[in-house]
């Protein structure tokens, strides 16, 4: 999957992207300057706390 992709269908705009991401890698990589040192390190450590992210709003909109 390669980025954001919106479409609209029926007044409700639909965003492509893998279950369980916030902001996927893809989108939040363009925003950093180059990165130094191991980039699948960062990559990966980004993925782990997107996903809690997207965890924590799963759990606050279940809970109330």
């Amino acid at each position: 999957m390669e980025g954001s992709e919106f479409s609209k269908a029926d007044g409700i705009t639909k965003v492509k992207r893998l279950p369980g991401t916030c902001f996927p890698w893809e989108e939040k990589v363009k925003d950093l300057p180059s990165i130094q040192g191991d980039a699948e390190l960062v990559r990966r450590v980004w993925q782990d706390i997107d996903a809690l992210g997207y965890m924590y709003i799963w759990q606050i909109l279940l809970s109330f």
